[in-house]
């Protein structure tokens, strides 16, 4: 099945980029590699939410090392038929693509709000304040500016560059899962349908004869239920951040 082998390309992606995303995330807490900022809690709030290391690391090792056991799914051969066991397979990973794209949609979402916020440091008047919130980012293009953080050393830079970093890896990581969403769905239909049609062309079949029907629309029923469900803890996330940063500050 060619679906299959795509998803399997698709979950290889996806591992390398789950373990960049947790290198990245780890790498803030630690801006010039000096740890005592990290104890002294000065960092940005966004370092502490995990966008990289739960939203696009661990909860992106689920999708990644299910996609790769798709290309050999059979799903127990369900009914007896090989095309229908793939099928069952394709239409699952659908369901753990959606929860790549809550991932990745956190990763990015997070990062989004730590650059613009921009990096937590002590300032001329031994402050420790966010002295670009208020530029809506315009201080990424202003590096003439990044002279007023004077501790830790080079912050902007540390917080601009990784932030940046995770941004473009968790909007990679969004965009496989869309295409795994489809590729799946779309393998898992035609799956389906094949399996539906060599049963009918079959000299006798067995009273289990529509059982790839009832399997396609039980499937297409939780498949319906659990993208309702991701969505609303999406929208809660965003929620959720929302308050964190613009209610609370």
């Amino acid at each position: 099945m060619c679906y299959g082998r795509c998803a399997g390309c698709i979950g290889q992606s996806l591992l390398w980029l789950a373990i960049l995303c947790i290198v990245a995330n780890l790498l803030l807490y630690f801006p010039n590699a000096e740890t005592i900022h990290a104890t002294e809690q000065h960092l940005s709030r966004f370092v502490w939410f995990f966008s990289g290391i739960f939203g696009g690391g661990l909860l992106m090792l689920l999708p990644a090392m299910f996609f790769m056991g798709v290309a050999n799914e059979n799903c127990c051969s369900c009914g007896g038929n090989k095309e229908c066991g793939q099928s069952c397979a394709m239409l699952s990973s659908v369901l753990v693509a959606l929860t790549g794209l809550a991932g990745s949609g956190y990763c990015v979402i997070v990062s989004t709000l730590g650059l613009l916020e921009g990096p937590l440091c002590r300032d001329s008047y031994g402050h420790w304040s966010y002295i670009f919130s208020k530029t809506n980012g315009e201080y990424i293009t202003e590096s003439s500016t990044w002279s007023q953080c004077l501790e830790p050393k080079n912050v902007v830079v540390w917080n601009v560059s990784l932030f940046s970093i995770l941004l473009g890896l968790g909007g990679l990581e969004f965009i496989l899962c869309f295409i795994q969403a489809i590729n799946g769905f779309i393998g898992g239909m035609i799956g389906c349908c094949c399996a539906h049609r060599q049963q009918i062309t079959a000299k006798r079949t067995t009273p289990r004869g529509n059982h790839n029907l009832l399997l396609f629309h039980c499937n297409l029923y939780i498949l319906l239920v659990f993208i309702c469900r991701t969505f609303q803890y999406l929208i809660g996330y965003i929620a959720c951040i929302y308050k964190c940063v613009f209610i609370r500050s």
